[in-house]
């Protein structure tokens, strides 16, 4: 017997697709950096994201989350760590002063550990991802079938599908506006931009309702 039905298989394929095309701070995160630091090394904020994903699976998996579910004072610490995050996000862009650089480009370094940690960051205080896995994953989970092998596939499924929404996607997208980052004008409008869109996620996230 297969560990997953075809059909579950086909499911879950099709609703990982859905979710990770839904815009959030991942998304608004993987387009910043695509911007500010270039689409072959926006890869390390996307495998930053996909670690805390990663995680999140496990703990899932693992039964920690309904734990964590069930104890309102641990999600709501989740919840302040994760809007004052993303605040800090959108501040430190609408206050940074881009300078071009010698070839007139603007010149943002950023190291693939800071970009990987940012990325990590981002995904692992949404105080949602538990909930929703907790809700999500045993959709397709047969308790007749091996269950490790199942979340495996699973967990897998997930991850493969957000790393090529998200570099694929949301990072290849951002190039539309490739233009404005060879001034420093022109970053300085996207900072404004995104700066706000991480403010609207903090304050998105801060006024979730209390489970």
């Amino acid at each position: 017997m297969a560990p997953v039905a075809l059909s579950v298989f086909f499911a879950l394929l099709g609703a990982c697709a859905v979710i990770a095309l839904t815009p959030g701070a991942g998304a608004v995160n993987t387009m910043s950096t695509s911007l500010r630091a270039g689409w072959t090394r926006t890869v390390w904020t996307v495998l930053g994201q996909e670690a805390a994903l990663a995680l999140q699976l496990l703990v899932t998996a693992l039964g920690l989350g309904l734990l964590i579910a069930s104890h309102p004072g641990v999600l709501l610490v989740i919840r302040i760590l994760g809007a004052l995050y993303l605040a800090y996000l959108g501040i430190r862009l609408l206050l940074e002063r881009p300078e071009a650089d010698d070839d007139g480009a603007a010149a943002v370094p950023h190291s693939a550990r800071q970009l990987l940690l940012r990325g990590f960051a981002v995904n692992m205080t949404n105080p949602k991802a538990i909930l929703f896995f907790l809700a999500f994953v045993p959709q397709f989970i047969d308790p007749s079938r091996n269950l490790p092998v199942q979340y495996g596939i699973v967990m897998a499924t997930i991850l493969v599908v957000d790393i090529i929404v998200m570099w694929g996607f949301f990072a290849t997208a951002a190039k539309a506006m490739n233009r404005l980052t060879h001034s420093a004008r022109g970053l300085r409008r996207l900072n404004l931009v995104f700066g706000c869109l991480f403010l609207l996620m903090a304050a998105l996230v801060a006024l979730m309702p209390a489970r």
